[in-house]
């Protein structure tokens, strides 16, 4: 087979730039950046701790209903004088004594009927199922969140060594029109345009380098880790449908499965328990109370003022009966209502977007499968039309800016190519993401279309 000017100018050439890095021992998979970022990323420990402290609400919703003891001492100085006066007014016979007093009482509470409590505490074990959501939705948005950055320095990388190639590429046409205008076989225009072919190149390849060097700091920032050695985008790239294949199935388990729904669900089950709370506010609580005490004192203070070596128990019920409190309880029960109502209005909105947000990601992937195809085409033609440009170049057809121009074709769809893979897998992560599916075996189903 000969080898044109096409195959030795182009070592960007997708299959090239896809197997580059192919074979690589220890090369990192989106998986494994992941968990990297589980451990680095300041947001996913900031979910952790949010998690922890969600879970403290239903152990503090519990404790309404449970007994409540406390313990109360006191120690107290006192001084005490008695005095009698008696004829003549003059004398006064006075006695004086001090001493120290100690006091210490043990109460327990244990609530009997108390009905905003147990809408307080289902209030709380709310709370706390929402913290879980959150978190889990924290944990899938990383996934995400590490799936963009590590394609994003894929394409940025395949992005430098395609502009490379074409720099190279123009700058050996430069030479050869420049060659070629010395011996007078090219006009001095095509000199120049391949000069200004140069140029602009050049800046893309600075703008390139800039745009690789965020996407690098950008994936470091994520997952802690330097991305040196990322398993790159296979060379035989075969993109799936989603499956399951309906677009109603996939809503569906939108709807029920998204952390944004559940999020909501959470925050409307808070309202109405806060409504109820406060309905039941009104209505009368009975306690158990027993108590247990002990005082005694020290000095020369009379048993009549201060008891030395009293003990005393108790034990009743407490009822409390509110009656008014200026009209903050109907004030409250009006904003729990409507509190409640934006909640169900908030909810109807969540479940919208995520049938949006599902189509959107079903139409990534589904969309992606012919898009791909119709690319992968596409780089083939202009392979083809390369070569043919070339070969009429050397008999005299064809111009070197008409190389210069089939070049420039061939590498967009290079670029294109790499773009549409990296946006197909994008596309089934944010398919799951919206599905509330959104996991480390999702990243690690995308292992078929990495080169290890």
């Amino acid at each position: 087979m000969k080898t044109t000017f096409t195959m030795k100018t182009l070592p960007a050439a997708l299959g090239l730039l896809l197997a580059l890095h192919g074979g690589q021992a220890g090369a990192m998979d989106v998986a494994q950046a992941y968990r990297q970022a589980l451990a680095n990323d300041p947001a996913s420990l900031a979910a952790d701790q949010a998690l922890a402290a969600g879970r403290e609400k239903a152990v503090q919703g519990d404790a309404l209903l449970r007994p409540r003891v406390d313990l109360q001492a006191s120690v107290t100085r006192m001084h005490h004088t008695s005095g009698d006066l008696a004829p003549p007014a003059s004398l006064l016979m006075a006695e004086s004594s001090s001493g120290t007093v100690s006091q210490t009482t043990v109460q327990m509470v244990q609530p009997l009927y108390d009905r905003g409590a147990v809408a307080n505490r289902r209030k709380l074990r709310e709370q706390s199922a929402l913290a879980g959501t959150e978190f889990a939705a924290a944990r899938q948005l990383l996934a995400l969140r590490v799936g963009e950055a590590y394609f994003g320095v894929l394409v940025a990388e395949e992005t430098v060594r395609v502009v490379q190639a074409e720099l190279d590429a123009v700058r050996r046409q430069r030479e050869r029109a420049q060659a070629r205008f010395e011996v007078g076989q090219d006009r001095i225009t095509d000199q120049q345009e391949a000069q200004a072919r140069l140029d602009a190149v050049a800046t893309r390849e600075v703008s390139a380098r800039a745009l690789l060097a965020l996407r690098r700091a950008q994936f470091l920032e994520t997952t802690g880790t330097a991305p040196d050695g990322l398993a790159p985008l296979a060379p035989t790239f075969v993109p799936q449908p989603p499956a399951p294949a309906g677009l109603a199935e996939w809503q569906a388990r939108g709807e029920i499965g998204s952390t944004v729904v559940l999020a909501r669900q959470s925050e409307q089950a808070i309202a109405s328990a806060e409504l109820s709370r406060n309905r039941l506010a009104a209505r009368p609580t009975l306690d158990l109370v027993a108590s247990y005490g002990a005082k005694q004192q020290s000095g020369g203070l009379s048993p009549l003022v201060a008891a030395d070596g009293e003990r005393n128990g108790a034990i009743g019920l407490v009822l409390n009966v509110p009656l008014y409190a200026g009209g903050a309880l109907d004030s409250r029960q009006r904003e729990a209502v409507a509190r409640l109502g934006q909640a169900d209005w908030q909810l109807a909105a969540a479940r919208r977007d995520v049938r949006l947000k599902v189509q959107e990601g079903y139409l990534a992937v589904t969309t992606g499968v012919s898009r791909i195809a119709a690319e992968e085409q596409a780089l083939a033609s202009a392979r083809s039309a390369l070569d043919a440009t070339t070969r009429g170049r050397d008999v005299g057809t064809r111009t070197a800016l008409d190389v210069l121009d089939a070049q420039q074709r061939l590498y967009a769809a290079e670029l294109e190519l790499v773009q549409g893979r990296a946006d197909y897998l994008l596309g089934r992560l944010r398919l799951a993401l919206a599905a509330g599916e959104l996991d480390e075996d999702s990243l690690r189903a995308l292992g078929p279309w990495l080169a290890r």
